[in-house]
Order: structure tokens, then C-alpha cells, then sequence
């Protein structure tokens, strides 16, 4: 059956009259998340005014958008790409490291904050994922674009409520402007108008703008399973494509010229019309490597047909709020507590007026010559008993007791039907009284929401996983991206299509995203970054209970400061080149603050952080002098510039104690206090909970000639005398 331009217009006509119910919802979700509609919902058919027209409150509390700002997350959840082999280990850390690039490339914070108001308020949101070839820098060509689909703005099949890849065709109506439409498809629509001017709106009635028009993009599933395109404003048609995923050459059929200027209309040779072309396959006429280590090449002199790799697949996908059976948006949050909102509204009508009718009252006898002026001293002549009797004071003062017990009620019943509480709501909760409980009362009112946030990790899922395909399929240069390795410094990487490609067993080449081969996911254990401060309270906590390892050593120190540095914990800078245990000079990646150079501390000097007056190693050593004890305050620091290595080169007699105290300032801070002690004291060596052991201390120092007299200790573990 020809598919022609009238019959997507009856198409879209069918079908948006089938969905014009859920239509006139949305514009009432909008109405009561922005506070608009004040109209009060009779409860009888008398609950009117007298001329038969609604009651409206002069007061709104707006509960609806309280609510729905409180479920309001800006987490962007992280890629996580598995690999079903084992040998595409490193492909799949490579996608996974572009997806991260990408993240920051595109505008993900926009993006995710108007998702997470549309979400809960329509019960769905559309995605919408293009390659936009006009998006072209000095040495690549296209780009992966990102945009967000109101619900009005698309059209679905009627009758299907799964998935969008269900459907035989979907719609969107688009606002653009004239002059983009000339630009993009060279199509002059300056006689059409904005047919339906809702679309760019919340509002229910908007007026047409000077310069926009409607645009009508229909995606359509073709004969051979393709994605197909056509798009029309008014009775123009912009683009009508077949397959709208193949690759496509622009060329003169006169000259046969491919043109690669995207924005030229006639070949610049001959200057004859240009036209499409459709390419299946790529000609690879040199040699190829990849990361796998593989040759992408032909054989001998002969040129290699590469197949091109095709998504198809809609560019549109749905993500939904809570899933129900029967509709293909999720269940709105607005639908659920609009009847609260609506008792909310009449209470605090009522209790205004009650308040206003409120005061005090006045009876007078029935004489004009009876004044109730404020006046001092007023005289007052009754001729009879009866008129002062009927002179009193009233005082209404207006119990709202009942009415504000009532409305506390309502207002707990719509928190609870979103399973929202004062602890999630970072309210004052007089339930949980220790930090801990309330942590606890959070994390069950998120489990309450924990549909909602599966149901969005699966849709970013789904948006990695576009990505991916698209970046595949089009980047035909290769992209450069930066990640980080198990240490946590940047290594800069390239991300080559090339790479997904591979021969099978009859030696044919072929894209490995057509096999299923990655499994795209998100990262659960990706640190959040709203959460920081838990982090830094938790590594913290495992870097003192010993998990990075013995907390006085440097590797363990380098270790923790590493797995802080992404979650970019405040002061952090890069200092320079510091000692490490092996002798050699590395880079420090942690997080510390540089100290002015003092006396003894050479400048640029590094010390741990947390710890003062203390050097590098952590012991505090004190220099030796013959024959006397005195104090200085210069320490000397292993490891500096043209000194020896510690304990070598010193083996005459008198400079032993010396060559120990140096050995013992090359190893790391020993993990008991004894340990310090016995290096501030000169011990030659030092207790570990290893058996029985032997400890030396030096005795009086000897002069030049003769030997040094050593006093030997007994084992006080093992009883015996060494």
C-alpha cells in the first residue's frame, strides 16, 4: 500500500483523536501543579454559588507541587557496560568510559531536572536520541544529540501500552521556527503557520507565534523491519526517507560528484541538483588496526567491503513514573492526590471565612438617637427597663479546632499515599530522635519510591545504550576521551568504531553490537554526588578500622586519599613529587594541605595531613652527638636530595647508633606506640607480636679506642636469657 502525505495526516488525525482524553488530563496535571485551578469540586449538586457557577478559595495551599518537588532527585544515574565474553572486557571499558565523557558533554543536569518534574506529574516523559550530522567540529563530523518530549507533543499508536517498539508508527509534533526549516531542509514554509501552538506550552489556550510553525515527524516501521521517516508543515513535505537509519552520500547524478558540504543544495563541479544515495558497506582501502589487535584490511591489493552497522530502532523511547497495565504512561502522582488537594482547598476556604466572620456584635434597642461612635463618656438616656435590657455585647471568636485537626489529616493522607515522610521530606520528625533512626525512617520512605527510581535507572539504561549504538554506527573519526585508572589519575584514550568489528567463523567482518554482546546497566555503586559527605564519613571510617590496610603506612595512605580524589573532597590539591616506601619519588594524587615552610622544613615539603610537627615518615627522630643528649630542632628527612641511602656507609663503631636510627626512620611508622618509643630512644631494632625476639640497647658510649659494652635483656614473653 502506497504510503503517501495524506495518509499520515488521517493517521495522525485517528490516533490523536483517541488520545485527546489523556490530552485534556495533562492540561489539568499542569493546572494543579502550578496552583491555577482554584475552582472548588461540588461535593452536591446545591454545592454551588446561586447563580449555579463553582465556588472558588481565595486561599490555596498547593500540596500537589510540595509534594512533587519533595520526590525531586538530581542523581544522574552512571553507565555500567558488562560483557557477556571475555575477551570484550577492555571493549566494554571503553564504552563505558565514553558514556561518562558524554554525560558531561551533554546538558544530562537540564535534562534530568525537567524529567524529574514532567515524570511524576504526566506519569511519563519521551526521549528522544538523533545523530546530528550538522553538529561538526575541525576534524569530526556529527555528534550524538539529546532532547526531552512533553507527552502532548507525541503521538502513539492507539492500543498499545507497552513498549515504543511495539508500535507500528509514532508521531511527534515539534515547534520550529521558519527560518530553521529553510536552513535544515531547504524547504520555504513562509505561507504555513503554528497549527497547534499547545504543544510549546502548559498552558491551555496559546496563542499562535509570528514565526513558529508545527512540524509533524512520523517514525514508521518499513516493509524489511527498517525504520522509516517522513516529515510535513501543512501540505509541505521537509523529508521522506525509507530507511532512516542507512547511510547516505549526497551526489550529482550529472557529474557523479559526492558533495560533503552538508548545507550545499547543487554540486559544486557542474551545478546540477544533488541527490541521495543510500551505501550499505564501506570500502577500507588500507590497513586498519585495532585495540584487539587485529588487521582490518583486505586481501593483497584488493580494497575490503566493511558493512556498515544500522540501529533500527525508534529514536523515541518512554520513561515511565509507575507502570499500569492498560496505559502506556505511568500513573501520575497529580491523579493520586488531587482529590486531597481539592478538601485541602475548601477547608482552608472555610476557615478564612470563619475567621472573617469572626468579632464582636452589638444589640441597641430599636431608637436612633442611640450612637455606638467611639466616643469617652458618652451619655445614653433609656426611658424604660426593657431598652437596657436588650443592650449586651457578643463576642465570636470562631473554634477552628475541628477544622484544623481535619486538614492536618488530609495532609498526612497525600504523603502517604506518595509514601512520602517528614524524614524524607528533611522535616522535623519527633519520632526518630538519633541520627541513626532517622536515617532508617529515610530509607523506608524510599523504599516506597523505589519503583520509581528502578524504573529511571532502566530508561538511562536505555539512553547508554542508544548512545552507544549510534556512536558506533556514525562516529567515523575516531573520539578522544579521558577516563580514569585503578589509581585514579587521567589516562587519555580514543574511542575508534573500528574496534567493534571482527571476522566470524567464515571470515566475514561484522559489527558486535549486532550479536547482543554488551549488556548496558547503571552503576549502583558509582558514588552520588549528593551524598559526599557520607562518603568521606565512610572511607574514613574503613581507613582507620585498617581495610585500605596498616593505617601507618604510606601505600595505605596513597590508597585512601586515591579513592577520595572522585568524590572530590574540599582542599584538595596535587602536590609534588613526595617520598614513597621503595626509595623512588612518585606523585601524590591524594588530598592535603601544603603547610608554609617552617624551621627544619625544607620548602615544597609535603607532610601527611593531620599530623604536626611530625616528618614525612611519621617518627620523630632526634640527631645523635657524641657524648651528649642534647635536643635540636633540625630533623633530618631520608630520601632528600644527594643524601646517602639510609643506614649504608656507615659501619665504624661510633656512628652505629647513628646507621640504626636511620634504618629505623625508613620504615613505615611502626603500627603500637612501643614502636615510637623505642626509635626516639635509639633501640636498635624493634617488637612485633612475632614469638620471642631479641632486643639490644646500646649502653654508654665508648671512646674512639676500644669496643662499646652491650647490656643484654631477658625475652619477658619466652622467660629465657639471650
Amino acid at each position: 500500500m502506497e504510503r503517501n502525505l495524506d495518509y499520515w495526516k488521517e493517521w495522525v488525525r485517528r490516533n490523536e483523536t483517541a488520545y485527546r482524553e489523556e490530552l485534556e488530563k495533562m492540561d489539568r496535571r499542569e493546572a494543579l501543579y502550578r496552583g491555577e485551578v482554584r475552582e472548588l469540586r461540588p461535593l452536591t449538586e446545591k454545592d454551588r454559588q446561586r447563580d449555579g457557577s463553582l465556588r472558588e478559595t481565595v486561599h490555596l495551599r498547593n500540596i500537589v507541587a510540595e509534594n512533587i518537588e519533595s520526590e525531586v532527585s538530581s542523581v544522574i544515574p552512571q553507565p555500567k557496560v558488562t560483557a557477556r565474553r571475555k575477551e570484550d572486557e577492555a571493549r566494554a571499558k571503553l564504552l563505558e568510559d565514553m558514556l561518562r565523557n558524554e554525560l558531561d558533554r551533554l546538558p544530562m543536569e537540564e535534562l534530568n531536572d525537567l524529567l524529574e518534574r514532567m515524570v511524576p506529574i504526566q506519569g511519563g516523559a519521551f526521549w528522544l536520541v538523533e545523530w546530528d550530522n550538522a553538529s561538526r567540529t575541525h576534524s569530526t563530523v556529527g555528534d550524538v544529540a539529546v532532547s526531552i518530549l512533553h507527552p502532548r507533543q507525541v503521538i502513539p499508536q492507539e492500543g498499545v501500552f507497552g513498549r515504543v517498539e511495539d508500535m507500528d508508527a509514532i508521531a511527534l509534533k515539534l515547534p520550529q521556527t521558519r527560518e530553521s526549516i529553510r536552513r535544515i531542509y531547504g524547504k520555504d514554509v513562509s505561507d504555513e503557520g503554528e497549527t497547534d501552538p499547545e504543544i510549546r506550552t502548559t498552558e491551555e489556550e496559546a496563542a499562535p507565534a509570528e514565526d513558529l510553525v508545527t512540524q509533524y515527524v512520523v517514525y514508521y516501521r518499513g516493509a524489511g523491519g527498517g525504520v522509516g521517516k517522513i516529515s510535513w508543515v501543512g501540505d509541505t513535505v521537509l523529508e521522506e526517507l525509507e530507511d532512516y537509519a542507512a547511510r547516505r552520500v549526497r551526489y550529482c547524478p550529472a557529474c557523479g560528484r559526492t558533495e560533503t558540504d552538508p548545507g550545499a543544495r547543487t554540486c559544486g563541479r557542474c551545478g546540477g541538483k544533488l541527490a541521495d544515495r543510500t551505501v550499505e558497506q564501506e570500502e577500507v582501502d588500507r590497513p586498519i588496526a585495532t585495540a584487539a589487535g587485529s588487521l582490518i584490511a583486505g586481501e593483497g591489493e584488493e580494497s575490503l567491503r566493511l558493512p556498515y552497522f544500522r540501529p533500527d530502532v525508534f529514536p523515541v523511547f518512554l520513561q515511565r513514573n509507575v507502570s499500569v497495565f492498560g496505559r502506556l504512561l505511568g500513573e501520575s502522582d497529580v491523579d493520586k492526590i488531587a482529590d486531597q488537594q481539592n478538601t485541602v482547598s475548601r477547608l482552608e476556604n472555610k476557615i478564612i471565612d470563619r475567621l472573617l466572620k469572626a468579632g464582636t456584635r452589638i444589640t441597641l434597642p430599636d431608637r436612633a438617637d442611640l450612637r455606638t461612635d467611639p466616643e469617652d463618656a458618652e451619655r445614653w438616656y433609656i426611658g424604660s427597663p426593657a431598652d437596657k435590657a436588650m443592650i449586651g455585647l457578643y463576642e465570636f471568636s470562631g473554634d477552628l479546632r475541628y477544622e484544623m485537626a481535619y486538614l492536618a489529616q488530609v495532609y498526612e493522607e497525600a504523603r502517604q499515599i506518595l509514601g512520602i515522610t517528614d524524614s524524607f521530606q528533611g522535616r522535623r520528625d519527633t519520632t526518630a530522635q538519633s541520627g541513626v533512626a532517622k536515617q532508617f525512617a529515610a530509607a523506608q520512605s524510599a523504599g516506597r519510591l523505589e519503583s520509581r527510581r528502578v524504573l529511571k535507572e532502566a530508561a538511562y539504561a536505555e539512553l547508554f545504550r542508544r548512545i552507544a549504538q549510534l556512536k558506533v554506527a556514525y562516529a567515523d573519526e575516531p573520539r578522544p576521551i579521558v577516563a580514569a585508572d585503578d589509581r585514579g589519575e587521567a589516562k587519555y584514550e580514543e574511542f575508534d568504531r573500528y574496534d567493534f568489528y571482527e571476522r566470524d567463523g567464515a571470515g566475514n567482518w561484522h559489527c558486535i553490537l549486532d550479536d547482543d554482546r554488551f549488556l548496558f546497566s547503571c552503576d549502583t555503586a558509582a558514588p552520588p554526588a549528593g551524598d559526599r559527605q557520607r562518603m568521606w564519613q565512610e572511607a574514613g571510617e574503613m581507613f582507620r578500622s585498617g581495610a585500605f590496610g596498616p593505617p601507618g603506612d604510606l601505600r595505605t595512605l596513597l590508597l585512601y586519599w586515591t579513592k577520595l580524589e572522585p568524590s572530590t573532597i574540599p582542599e584538595r590539591e596535587t602536590p609534588g613529587n613526595t617520598w614513597s616506601p621503595s626509595g623512588r619519588s612518585r606523585s601524590w594524587t591524594g588530598s592535603c594541605r601544603r603547610r608554609r615552610p617552617g624551621p627544619g622544613r625544607p620548602p615544597g615539603r609535603t607532610p601527611f595531613p593531620g599530623r604536626k610537627n611530625r616528618d614525612p615518615h611519621g617518627l620523630r627522630k632526634k640527631p645523635f652527638r657524641r657524648g651528649t643528649a642534647q635536643k635540636s630542632r633540625i630533623r633530618p628527612e631520608p630520601g632528600r636530595r644527594g643524601e646517602k641511602p639510609p643506614g649504608i656507609g656507615e659501619e665504624k663503631a661510633g656512628d652505629r647508633r647513628a646507621a640504626a636510627l636511620r634504618r629505623c626512620a625508613a620504615l613505615p611508622r611502626a603500627a603500637t606506640k612501643g614502636g615510637e618509643r623505642m626509635a626516639e630512644k635509639g633501640y636498635a631494632g624493634r617488637i612485633a607480636q612475632t614469638g620471642s625476639q631479641v632486643v639490644k640497647a646500646p649502653g654508654q658510649i665508648a671512646p674512639k679506642k676500644g669496643g662499646g659494652k652491650v647490656k643484654r635483656g631477658e625475652d619477658l614473653r619466652g622467660g629465657r636469657s639471650k
